[in-house]
């Protein structure tokens, strides 16, 4: 089949990227002409395991090609993928959807023959009516199909999930966009993936509600290795027993930072924006939104007990300052709130990621860069292991550190607390 991904950003690109290496030509297109000069040579813009792999393949196989033009892979296309940002709007909780919107009126601008155009972007409630509103403006309704397929991508895995998802939803009520679609995703509805049609509505609170939820897990696990700590019990006995329970799970369920990415954070305010917007209270959510919003504040009280409320001056190293392992997003990382915050206290700070230097520290004082995991912790009264990388699993400190009272503060549980003590390590965890 002949698609057409707008946008390409992460959504976007991995989706078009999969969709290639599953036979169909793929069109990526995006109005920043550098990032599709540079998509041409084969450099990525993200930091996606495997994703540079798959571009390179099948860009050379003619398959997936990139483009600034917009009306020309339009009309080159049947299947039109709308994968632009829906972000939080300045000083407000809604999502902006603006660049939605802006797509779909230079869609009804462009189309010559029916099109099925596919919102893959998180969307509120009601976005798809928006859309086909603005594309009855000017084109007969025979000549398009709006649907909502929301993407369950996780940063990190995003390949594995599009190749092997439990779930593909579809919101549409028009049989015709439902038969090609299922056509579409047959090779992997063939590997086991559930498919699922429903309305168009139902699709766009699917993705909302299943965000929130997850995101709940995370904040409600983290409450409970609260409770832990103040009562010395270990918060993964915990989860384990919790998890065996098949009605809760065990995934989500590891106590750590508070969630941040592209997604939870935003799309949680979004649902609560939606729900006053339909006058439904979702109270347990804004409890979630809260209380995560608090988590960092509690890990920087912990540090300053750790550290005996003397912070002006300690050496604070931080392994990894993403939000998560194997992605180079920093949004809404608690690292974020976590180094200023020690930085305006007088820590001097250092950090290292596997993605390298981020401009978002750039400008705090006392706040460097270090190319190694060595030059990070070797003279650090303090190591804060905030991202989980398989980079940091294995680490002698005793041998990298040039102290012998080196302090860990491991916010991811990496380390088995017995074996760091018997180390001679002055070892803190969470929940534990």
């Amino acid at each position: 089949m002949k698609l057409c991904m707008i946008g390409t950003g992460y959504v976007g690109l991995v989706s078009g990227v999969c969709f290639s290496d599953l036979g169909n030509d793929v069109i990526c297109v995006d109005k920043d002409k550098n990032k599709i000069d540079l998509l041409k040579k084969g450099k990525i813009p993200i930091f996606e395991p495997g994703l540079s792999e798959l571009v390179i393949k099948n860009f050379k196989n003619k398959r997936l090609t990139f483009s600034t033009n917009l009306k020309k892979s339009i009309n080159n296309s049947d299947i039109i993928f709308i994968c632009v940002g829906t972000p939080t709007k300045k000083g407000g909780s809604s999502a902006d959807l603006s660049q939605i919107y802006n797509v779909a009126k230079e869609i009804s601008s462009s189309i010559n023959k029916f099109k099925i155009i596919i919102t893959k972007s998180t969307v509120p409630v009601t976005t798809g009516d928006e859309i086909e509103k603005i594309m009855a403006k000017k084109n007969s309704k025979k000549k398009f199909s709006i649907v909502s397929n929301p993407e369950f991508l996780r940063e990190g895995e995003a390949i594995r999930d599009f190749i092997y998802p439990d779930r593909i939803v579809v919101g549409s009520n028009d049989k015709r966009s439902n038969r090609i679609l299922k056509n579409l995703y047959n090779p992997l509805i063939s590997k086991g993936a559930q498919y699922l049609n429903t309305s168009r509505r139902a699709a766009e609170l699917i993705k909302y509600a299943s965000n929130a939820f997850l995101a709940t897990k995370i904040t409600f696990i983290n409450e409970i290795a609260n409770l832990c700590e103040k009562t010395g019990i270990n918060i993964e006995d915990i989860s384990i027993g919790m998890g065996l329970d098949k009605r809760i799970g065990s995934r989500f369920l590891r106590a750590g930072p508070a969630y941040g990415g592209s997604c939870f954070p935003k799309d949680t305010k979004a649902i609560i924006s939606t729900a006053d917007k339909f006058q439904s209270n979702l109270s347990v959510i804004k409890s979630v939104i809260k209380s995560n919003e608090n988590r960092s504040n509690i890990l920087l009280n912990r540090v300053s007990k750790i550290l005996n409320n003397k912070i002006k001056n300690k050496k604070i190293s931080f392994l990894g300052v993403t939000f998560k392992a194997n992605t180079d997003d920093m949004r809404d990382s608690s690292s974020l709130i976590m180094i200023p915050s020690l930085s305006k206290k007088g820590a001097l700070i250092k950090y290292y990621d596997p993605t390298g230097f981020k401009k978002e520290f750039s400008k705090i004082k006392n706040v460097n860069y270090e190319n190694s995991i060595k030059k990070t912790i070797e003279d650090a009264d303090l190591v804060i292991i905030h991202t989980e990388w398989n980079d940091f699993k294995s680490i002698n400190f005793s041998k990298l550190s040039k102290r012998k009272k080196i302090i860990i503060y491991d916010l991811r549980n990496i380390y088995s607390a017995d074996k760091m003590k018997n180390q001679g390590l002055k070892y803190y965890s969470v929940g534990r």
